[in-house]
This record gives structure tokens, sequence and C-alpha cells, in this order.
């Protein structure tokens, strides 16, 4: 079959609409080759961005902590920085990572596999901000805002996201101004944001301007309305939080321009991947090649809350081979073979498969 006949095979298949090539446009995910380097380059690290990316002067920058707090604080980012700074290094996926996998597919930001990256992030504790504000006893949840704003489902906000008081606490969340050991870009947030380890994307929230200490739980558009796994649009749903187990291969052999239909040499092929989970350690990595599930060597750890690598030798042979990844955590968690679909598309960790063509 020729590339031209292969193309119009694949889009009879996968018609998108325009709005969805425009999001995917607007939108990056990391290529999967990248899963070679340990720490994700900023410019390869996936963005997702709601509405307009806003622009905020790092000179005239503020962040206002209000609410039930004792202390009002209005913070220059100099102010924030003077704090004990520490990096850490996080893997961050979208909710929505695989979501065109699904089938009917949700109509939504298109994401194939490459919704995640690992990065080093610098700033400071957020417990330790807040206790300079102070905390009150009455309130449950720490409200997240930032500048950008849009309509989304008929309602025109801002986006904002909260977390549980007790969340918050955690010594790893923090608020960030540096990734990779240099000043946040736009599409990353600048110039401070919110990191969230464990939790998808979502709660990280970018461009932060505002933090609101409140009396009962937030229900706004983007805690209530969406990050939910619904099954039916009246179903109240579940909510999204910590991001489950997952193995990705790196694709073997060389690609076909533009298929990206992969082929690759008979003989010793090294496979190569990372796995990670947000509830905890990837203790297991099993390769499928042709539905014959064989353990594969864990290499380390790039940090307590980012992903660990993982290789498994195999002999390839002449033929049409399917080849696959799974993993499994400390808590018995492991990646379905089959994913139960939901409206949004999200928290979709089944299985990864690369057909590979072996000459």
């Amino acid at each position: 079959m020729d590339t031209l006949t292969r193309l119009q095979a694949m889009s009879d298949r996968d018609t998108y609409s325009t709005a969805e090539i425009a999001l995917s446009n607007r939108n990056k995910g990391m290529p999967l080759d990248l899963l070679r380097h340990d720490i994700t380059p900023v410019g390869a690290h996936y963005t997702l961005t709601h509405f307009d990316i806003p622009f905020l002067d790092p000179e005239t920058y503020r962040l206002e902590i209000g609410g039930l707090v004792d202390a009002p604080l209005s913070l220059a980012l100099g102010d924030i920085q003077a704090g004990s700074a520490k990096t850490v290094a996080v893997t961050l996926e979208c909710a929505g990572n695989g979501r065109s996998r699904l089938d009917p597919r949700p109509t939504n930001m298109p994401w194939g596999l490459e919704a995640i990256g690992t990065a080093e992030w610098t700033g400071v504790p957020l417990h330790e901000v807040m206790a300079l504000a102070g905390i009150r006893p009455q309130a449950v949840e720490l409200v997240f805002s930032a500048p950008d704003e849009g309509t989304q489902k008929g309602i025109r906000h801002y986006y904002q996201r909260s977390l549980a008081i007790a969340e918050c606490q955690r010594h790893e969340v923090m608020l960030a101004w540096a990734m990779n050991g240099r000043p946040l870009e736009p599409q990353h947030g600048a110039p401070l944001r919110l990191i969230v380890p464990g939790w998808y994307g979502m709660a990280s929230v970018k461009w932060l301007t505002g933090i609101e200490a409140v009396a009962e739980p937030f229900m706004g558009p983007q805690q209530a309305g969406s990050y939910n796994i619904r099954k039916s649009p009246d179903d109240p749903g579940e909510r999204i939080t910590r991001i489950r187990v997952r193995a990705l291969m790196t694709p073997p052999g060389r690609p076909d321009f533009p298929t990206l239909e992969r082929t690759a040499d008979a003989g010793p092929t090294r496979l190569f991947g990372r796995a990670w989970s947000g509830e905890a350690t990837v203790e297991q990595v099993e390769v499928g090649i042709d539905g014959d599930w064989h353990e594969a060597v864990l290499g380390e750890q790039v940090g307590d809350f980012a992903w660990r690598s993982w290789s498994f030798l195999w002999q390839a042979t002449p033929g049409e081979h399917e080849l696959s990844c799974r993993a499994a955590d400390a808590l018995g968690r492991s990646q379905p073979l089959e994913q139960d679909w939901n409206e949004g598309g999200y928290c979709n960790n089944m299985v990864q498969t690369i057909r590979v063509r072996v000459e």
C-alpha cells in the first residue's frame, strides 16, 4: 500500500473537526522519542491552555492572598523568591491524555499519548507562604485563581481550581517560578504557577495571581463542571485527582513520513520507555510482544514524583508485530487492556500499542 492510500485510509477512520485541529495547533505534546531524556526539554514539555495566555510583567506582578486568613498578603515575585527555594523533578500529565484513542472520541483536545513531560521546578513550598498569612481553622480549601478568561459550556469565567487544606500542606506542593533552571516561559505559567506533584496537570494552576482560603468546597466551572469522570451528561461524576499508573514506550525502528508507521530491522532491539504513577512507586513494567507478556528491567526513578525508566531486549523477527507495555505500582494498580468510556475522555491509561514491521 503506497503512502497516499495509507493516508486516505487513516483519514476515513480518524476524521477531526476544524475546532479539534485548531486546539491541537494551539496546544502541543511531547514527542515520545524524547522519553530518552530524564528531564524533558522546556520546549518539548506538553502544554494545555484553556483560554488566552495572559501577559504578566514580573516587575509589577503581585500574588494576592486573602479570605479566611489572619493577615492578607500582597506579595511581589521577589518576596516569594526570598523564601526557602528548592528544586523538585515532577512528571505532569494532562487528564485527557489518550483521549483520541476512545471510541467514540470525545470532542476536545485530541491527545494521543504525548500530553506528558518531566521538568525540574524551582519554587517555595506553598505551606511556607500560607504560614505567613495564617490560615484560619474554619477554612477547608484554598482556591487558586489565574487571569486567563474565557467561556466554556456557556459560562464566562477565569481559570480557578481548589485544593483541600490538607493537600496544600504537603511539602512538595510549591509555588514555582523556574523550570529546568530558567524563568518560566509564558506558555508554562510565567511568572508564577502552582505545582501539585502526583496530580493531573489541571491542578497545577498557571499564571497564579490569587489564593483565597474558603469555608466551603469550591464549585467553580473548572472544579465542578470540568475534570470529572462522567458516564452521561446527568452523571454528577467522580472528581479527577491523582495520576493513574502508566508506561509508555519510545517507538522502535524508523518512521514513515507522514504516516509515522514504524519499520525496524531484524535482530536484537532494545525497547525503552518510562513509567509513572501519582499514587505510589512503579514496581513493575511488562512488555507485550504479539500478546505475550515479558518482564522489563526497571531503571532509576528521576525523583519521588517523577517517572522511572525501563528497558527490554526484543529479538525482532521478520513480519508484522504488535508491541505493548503496561505498568503496575506499589498499591497493586495496573493498566487495563481496554478503557471504560467517559464523556470527557479523562484518566485513560489503557496500555499503549505500537505496530511495527520488521524487515
